[in-house]
This record gives C-alpha cells, structure tokens and sequence, in this order.
C-alpha cells in the first residue's frame, strides 16, 4: 500500500508541466491553422494589387483627359501629367500638375506604367495604358490594361 501511494505522489508531480509529446501535437496543430491563413491571403493580396493598378490606370485616363482638353492633344508621356514638356507649342495653355505626385508612380509590383500614345490597342482613341502584372513582363496573360476590358 504504501508503493502505491509514493507511485501516486510522482504521477502528480509530473504531470505539472507538458511533454515533449503535447508540445508537438500542439505545434502541429498550430502550422497547419497558418498554412491555411497564409494560403487563403495570398490570392486576396494578388487581386487587391489587381485592384490598385486598375483605379490608378483610370486616374491616369483622367487626367490625360484633363491634359486633353487644356491643349487639345493627349500628352506624349505619362510624365507630361506632372511638369510641362519642353516641346510644348504654346506652355501657357498647360494647367498641371494633372497628378497630384512629384513622381508618376510605379506600378503594385514596383514597375513602371508603360503609356503609348498614338494608341496601337485601344480602339477609343485615348492613350495605351497598362501595368505589366505581377510577372513583370510585357504582353503576357497578367497586364492590366486600359483597353478591351
């Protein structure tokens, strides 16, 4: 009788603290909750980039738009937007900054925006502009553009 007390005694003294075991089940338990949290952002941050590089190229229409109807052409570069060309028929007529920056800003993916006017894409007239995507390269599946949407 009195073995199995002392038995008793040491069984409750260790199970004050976690074994190894329980330590790993939880750790387990833990990375496999993160897995899934990471693999479900991931996506959500692709297309809130997506997102971003749409709203701006639409500001950039906008105020190409404004540079339009100042000088009765599109700029040549997006940079237009911000100071004045130096080949500017008549500078006075420019009413700038049309962008509210000191740079044109780069891109969700830290690219430059590509513009092209005369357009060669977009069939409305406006200048081409796009974002070459999250891959960086392009005229691949992944540019988000101001035409064919």
């Amino acid at each position: 009788m009195k073995l199995r007390t002392i038995w008793k005694g040491m069984n409750r003294e260790r199970r004050r603290g976690l074994t190894l075991i329980e330590v790993l089940i939880v750790l387990t338990i833990l990375l496999v909750i993160a897995s899934l949290a990471v693999t479900n952002l991931i996506p959500m941050q692709r297309r809130a980039y997506e997102n971003a590089a749409r709203t701006q190229i639409k500001a950039f229409e906008q105020a190409c738009d404004a540079y339009y109807l100042d000088l009765n052409d599109y700029p040549p570069s997006l940079d237009a937007l911000i100071a004045p060309p130096a080949d500017l028929p008549d500078p006075t007529k420019w009413n700038g900054p049309y962008l509210n920056t000191q740079a044109v800003p780069l891109d969700p993916w830290q690219h430059e925006y590509l513009y092209m006017y005369p357009p060669q894409r977009n069939t409305t007239g406006r200048p081409d502009i796009w974002s070459m995507g999250p891959d960086g390269v392009d005229g691949t599946e992944d540019d988000i553009t101001n035409w064919g949407q």
